[in-house]
């Protein structure tokens, strides 16, 4: 995490801080294209078409002075996964089902979706992303042919193939990663310390200076945006469902990445960030690199990061950057081709090391809670694989939040001495109960997953001696569907047969009109707790029914 105490970010940005914060970036995101390019298992083209769409887009929709859409590698490894699935025609056709989600959620008005992502699955689900990217690039790293369809068979036959490692690519590869993570203590000290670039660098450098590709040594190849067409996927019925199957998924993982990085940074700098904007930006940038066949796009947090740290307080910032990377297509396709395979191998596992501690993971489990679902999310991409992982991390989120909504639960409130508030028995011991009435509180809002059960508590409760009366506060419920109006319908009629009256207590303007287009105007309605105690002491409670 950034530090929260760094000054605000200056309201007028200078056009020299926005130009070099527009190079650094773009130092940043070439090796980082190519890196990730080589996690979807691409050309990298894939992915430096991402980031300059993504640049060039973002500034005309996008809230955020700092957000920095191009690919990422969460977003790459799971177009790696639907690629060994569906082939790159369907991967490519899952990058614009995910952008035209994101146009129409936003027009929905449906950006709260990305907080049903809890921040437990996101941080298994991290963790494990970073763990099997890794390991994919162990057999690059080292020249040692291994095979697994998920990460623990992959890393198994890793290990067991040790013994026959290219010499020459195993020294190249560990050299690259020592050297990376080196560059990285001293970037500490030395903004200006690039490890990515300065790795990379040395790279291409040695593979000009020596013949490593006639010694074993595998090299990146042609780096050109040539061959890319604009266009659609041409693909069967079938391949398109498959991708709006997987679509929900993934936009759901990009937006809480993109929103997440968006609106740490907006906060640091004393901004203000808007959702839906958001959701608009990021439909529009992975439907143009859909179009162009490129990787995902999303706002990770390195790159918008970057951004911040390089002083680049402008929104045109990406302008400049994306003007830098397409000079240096055009200029560098040569060097860029160069690179050996375990000096981008050393790249990839340096960018996520970061990422690979169980700090993060050990903290969450002590705070118990819903903590156990990180470690679920974790097992599922480890064991299943990315694709089917993130599925499983979304639907445990979603789980999760079913859960806690559909399990009925309601306080008993009493009134504090002296005053006029009412608050739980159980957390206030002081608190009095008021004699013949019951008051109730549920500690969910009431939908239609709870209403009927929360009912029958309800009714449980009243039938305790001497109750006359029952208050149900409701400040919870911004609204009341259907089955939740059916059910206190028939929770009022059960009462009354009981000869005892229920009213409602701290009903909101939205649930009022609700009741009223029911026709339960029958059931007295309060604005506070105490009010509808008060009418419920002096009320005419109806004679208890003999029916059952």
């Amino acid at each position: 995490m950034l530090p929260t105490n760094r000054p605000a970010a200056p309201s007028r940005p200078r056009a020299g801080n926005t130009f070099l914060a527009g190079l650094a970036i773009a130092g940043l995101l070439v090796p980082e294209a190519v890196a990730y390019a080589a996690i979807a298992g691409v050309p990298p083209a894939h992915a430096l078409v991402a980031a300059l769409v993504g640049l060039l887009v973002y500034p005309f929709i996008g809230t955020s002075r700092f957000a920095t859409l191009s690919a990422t590698s969460s977003a790459a490894a799971i177009f790696a996964s639907v690629v060994a699935a569906e082939g790159t025609g369907g991967a490519f056709a899952l990058v614009g089902v995910t952008g035209g989600l994101f146009i129409v959620a936003a027009l929905a008005r449906a950006d709260f979706l990305a907080a049903f992502v809890s921040r437990p699955v996101l941080r298994g689900f991290a963790w494990a992303l970073a763990v099997t990217i890794v390991v994919k690039q162990l057999p690059g790293l080292t020249g040692v042919p291994a095979q697994g369809t998920h990460t623990p068979g992959l890393l198994w036959d890793w290990l067991c193939g040790l013994g026959n490692a290219q010499g020459l690519t195993a020294a190249l590869g560990c050299g690259a990663l020592a050297l990376w993570l080196a560059l990285q203590r001293a970037q500490a000290r030395h903004a200006w310390v690039q490890p990515s670039v300065l790795v990379l660098a040395l790279g291409i450098a040695l593979s000009a200076a020596l013949p490593l590709a006639a010694h074993g040594v595998v090299l990146v190849g042609p780096v050109t945006l040539q061959g890319l067409q604009w266009g659609w996927p041409r693909l069967d019925w079938d391949h398109w469902v498959r991708a709006a199957q997987v679509a929900p998924a993934l936009m759901m993982i990009l937006f809480a990445e993109s929103w997440g990085s968006a609106r740490s940074l907006a906060l640091q700098a004393g901004d203000r960030v808007h959702a839906r904007r958001e959701m608009l930006a990021l439909g529009a940038a992975n439907i143009g690199s859909s179009l162009l066949q490129g990787l995902p796009v999303g706002a990770g947090f390195s790159a918008s990061s970057a951004n911040y740290e390089a002083g680049g307080h402008s929104r045109w910032t990406g302008l400049v950057a994306a003007a830098a990377i397409a000079l240096a297509l055009g200029l560098a396709q040569g060097a860029l081709a160069l690179v050996p395979l375990p000096v981008l191998s050393a790249v990839v596992i340096g960018i996520l090391s970061h990422k690979l501690g169980p700090r993060p993971l050990w903290a969450t489990l002590r705070w118990n809670g819903d903590a156990w679902m990180a470690l679920a999310a974790a097992a599922g991409v480890l064991v299943l694989g990315v694709l089917f992982g993130m599925l499983l991390a979304v639907g445990l989120s979603l789980l999760l939040a079913l859960r806690r909504f559909a399990q009925p639960a309601a306080s008993e409130l009493g009134r504090l001495p002296g005053t006029h508030d009412f608050v739980a028995l159980k957390l206030h011991p002081q608190a009095q109960r008021t004699p013949g009435v019951l008051v109730l509180r549920p500690d969910e809002p009431l939908f239609f997953a709870n209403a009927e059960a929360m009912a029958h508590i309800v009714a449980t409760h009243a039938g305790a001696q001497g109750v006359r009366a029952v208050v149900l506060s409701v400040e919870s419920s911004d609204d009341m569907d259907v089955t939740t109006l059916e059910a206190l319908q028939e929770l009022q009629a059960h009462l009354a047969r009981r000869g005892l009256a229920l009213l409602l207590a701290r009903i909101k303007d939205h649930p009022r009109a609700a009741l009223q287009r029911a026709g339960l105007t029958h059931i007295p309605l309060f604005w506070s707790v105490d009010d509808a105690v008060g009418a419920a002491q002096g009320m005419a409670i109806p004679e208890q029914s003999t029916q059952p």
